[in-house]
């Protein structure tokens, strides 16, 4: 039996933790014998209020070291006001790393981050909060494409639906694939969903009065024609170098980058329809080079284009 111990807080994403308990319950159901045992905890072992419900807890963190693992469900993006709330927590969970496994779902990354237990160690967590958790904890070994990490005594989880792929592989982890493949089965969930790539936006957000939004509509409506940064500094009425700066300052990225994104996104749009082939589309969104366009679809979709329009399909 796999004791597994939940952390229970005011920042704790109720949907997160329920679907946590839901999956390892059904997979004792789906067993027909007790193979997790499920305790949720409180930093004092009192009820804690969320949003809208109460959440009553079967005790302190002096139950959790009676466990084989300690999860931390989901806790939002309110990242400061999280680790502030929760700071008893991290010196417990820094004396418990080597003593059991330790499991964070989505922005719980950085309750584990600043505990200091990822240091070295692979991890991941929601695709949107990368950039502040490669600033807070430089040492970690961000793999942010990732649905889920598992080092040693440690697994993350991406974004929201990604805290169910680590339930999986947990189960799977302890119970074997095929009680695993049950329990998605059971949840009309697809198991091994690739990489949290794919559900990254391609384009970044840039603020609607921004002034360099009407070249980037521009942008969009020629990405398929050749384009380089001359073409793009004259429609923009600027230098080459005030271009690069502009650039750079509202959209993060090259000229060359966003247009790059621009055309996979356009790509994505034409594989919908299952007339045209993907030579027929490479070129319908300016690439030459079918393979160019291959290689650089997966680097930023996570999956090859053939693999995303199967999807579709399915």
């Amino acid at each position: 039996m796999l004791r597994i111990a939940l952390y229970v807080c005011p920042q704790t994403v109720c949907s997160s933790l329920s679907m946590a308990m839901d999956a390892f319950q059904l997979a004792n159901q789906l067993a027909g014998e007790r193979l997790f045992n499920l305790q949720r905890v409180s930093l004092d072992g009192q009820p804690v209020d969320l949003h809208f419900a109460r959440i009553s807890v079967d005790g302190d963190l002096s139950l959790a070291e009676g466990t084989d693992l300690v999860m931390l469900p989901a806790t939002g993006n309110a990242i400061d006001k999280t680790l502030h709330s929760n700071a008893a927590l991290l010196p417990w969970l820094a004396a418990q790393a080597q003593k059991r496994h330790l499991a964070s779902l989505c922005s719980s990354a950085f309750l584990l981050g600043a505990a200091g237990v990822l240091d070295g160690r692979t991890a991941t967590t929601h695709w949107s909060l990368a950039t502040l958790f490669r600033q807070r904890f430089p040492l970690v070994k961000l793999q942010i494409e990732q649905l889920l990490t598992h080092d040693d005594r440690l697994f993350c989880s991406g974004g929201a639906q990604a805290g169910l792929d680590l339930c999986l592989y947990l189960i799977g982890w302890h119970a074997g694939a095929d009680l695993a493949q049950k329990v998605a089965a059971a949840l009309v969930f697809e198991h091994s969903r690739g990489q949290q790539t794919r559900f990254e936006p391609l384009l970044p957000q840039v603020q609607r009065n921004d002034p360099l939004q009407p070249l980037l509509n521009w942008m969009q409506r020629h990405c398929a024609e050749p384009m380089d940064l001359q073409r793009l500094a004259a429609q923009a009425n600027c230098s080459s170098r005030t271009l690069l700066r502009r650039f750079r300052a509202s959209t993060g990225i090259t000229p060359n980058d966003y247009l790059q994104r621009l055309r996979i996104s356009a790509a994505q749009a034409a594989l919908r329809q299952p007339a045209r082939s993907l030579e027929q589309i490479a070129a319908q969104v300016g690439f030459g080079d079918r393979a160019a366009f291959a290689k650089l679809f997966k680097q930023l979709c996570g999956e090859t284009p053939g693999a995303f329009r199967q999807r579709l399909r399915g």
